[in-house]
């Protein structure tokens, strides 16, 4: 399962949130090459960023394990998802409101590789709160796509997330998508 979405939106924190392992990241110091590129906007303390990929893993049930890939944030890093999704099946797209057209990079790209996804919005302190009707609109997502507030500091909604992608993904795969 992959976990994606713009830079600082909380996929680092959603897959420690959940892993039943401790998260494996890949950190480091945000850099002079995120100036101008990469919004601040509603994390302005924001001091490090994921390189290379988070990973973790999570049983939803005996049978049925899932390993968590969150993808790097940062535009420069993006030629690593291709790598990330192989074999994955299905995305969270983490979004943040404050930030919304952050998560169009996302949303575009899943929906170009015919990958099942949903869209977690995760409900910072601050952030406005909207309609799913409305981000549905303003991201141009289908109708079938699910879409869920989370806080992704938190292990249950998160995992509900994980389940409801699951379960949108074998749908996808019985329909014959």
């Amino acid at each position: 399962m992959v976990v994606a979405g713009g830079f600082g939106v909380g996929k680092t924190t959603l897959v420690g949130a959940v892993s039943e392992i401790v998260p494996l990241r890949t950190e480091a110091l945000v850099t002079n090459a995120s100036v101008g590129v990469d919004s601040l906007t509603g994390v302005p303390s924001k001091a490090t960023t994921t390189v290379a990929m988070d990973f973790g893993r999570i049983s939803l049930a005996d049978d049925l394990v899932l390993y968590l890939f969150g993808t790097p944030g940062q535009y420069r890093f993006w030629f690593m998802w291709d790598d990330l999704i192989r074999g994955a099946i299905g995305a969270v797209v983490l979004v943040d409101t404050r930030r919304l057209e952050d998560s169009f990079a996302a949303v575009d790209y899943f929906e170009a590789r015919n990958l099942p996804f949903l869209v977690a919005i995760n409900e910072f302190d601050d952030a406005p709160r909207y309609p799913v009707e409305d981000i549905r609109q303003a991201l141009a997502v289908p109708a079938d796509v699910p879409i869920l507030s989370i806080d992704a500091r938190r292990r249950e909604p998160v995992k509900q997330a994980l389940v409801a992608v699951t379960e949108y993904a074998l749908r996808k795969v019985v329909q014959g998508y």
